[in-house]
């Protein structure tokens, strides 16, 4: 959605400089436990844009924007989402493409070429907040579970694939609706605890999976991301 929520499970919370550096927090779970999350900008690049086109008079559907970045051509132009600029409403298009300008990339015009750099920049900084969540946690992670609203598109979800390299699992997309009425049932007794609650959620919701077509651009692309985040 808007924003891009990552993190894992763990009973305690972990306190460490790599967490503080990385900008995790250590956010508290239903069932008592803790998860380290890393807040990420999501979808609100994409969104502002929109509007920018809107404004314009152009007005895309989300299946034309992803279809017209689909045609662009892939790993030309890379930004970091969390720049401190795209925080704020309003000519998101041109902070793009003052990001690229400034950092000397090719300066994205089209539509299609506009929200490709946004997608793919996602997926790489989804690429950098795994690595990070792996040194918190000391372990690999094997999967990366999407929920809600962003898996709706299909593109971004193969790109977080191919980015990570690890398979991506997507669904459900209602998680928030999902999640507050099935511990509403849990209170009630009506669930017993998360494990079931869980099944629930499995027997219920189909999910999808994304296997990754890992290749070396995506490791070059990797790298223009963290030269750009220094």
């Amino acid at each position: 959605g808007t924003w891009s929520l990552f993190g894992v499970e763990t009973d305690r919370p972990i306190l460490t400089d790599a967490v503080r550096d990385a900008g995790f927090s250590n956010e508290g779970t239903i069932q008592g436990g803790f998860r380290p999350l890393k807040n990420i900008m999501g979808l609100w690049l994409i969104q502002e844009c929109r509007r920018d086109w809107k404004k314009a008079g152009k007005s895309y559907s989300w299946d034309e924007i992803v279809r017209e970045a689909e045609k662009a051509e892939p790993l030309r132009s890379i930004v970091d989402p969390d720049y401190s600029e795209f925080f704020k409403g309003g000519e998101m298009v041109a902070k793009i493409q003052a990001f690229c300008r400034e950092s000397g990339q090719h300066v994205p015009q089209t539509v299609g070429e506009v929200s490709r750099c946004i997608y793919e920049s996602l997926a790489l900084k989804y690429h950098w907040a795994l690595e990070r969540l792996e040194e918190i946690k000391g372990s690999r992670i094997d999967t990366l579970n999407i929920v809600g609203g962003g898996i709706q598109n299909r593109l971004l979800n193969q790109m977080a694939a191919d980015s990570i390299s690890r398979p991506v699992v997507t669904g459900p997309v209602e998680g928030a609706a999902i999640g507050n009425l099935l511990a509403q049932a849990m209170a009630l007794g009506e669930v017993r605890n998360m494990d079931e609650l869980r099944a629930v959620v499995r027997r219920s919701e189909k999910v999808e999976t994304y296997e990754p077509h890992h290749t070396p651009a995506w490791d070059a692309a990797y790298g223009k991301l963290l030269s750009l985040m220094k």
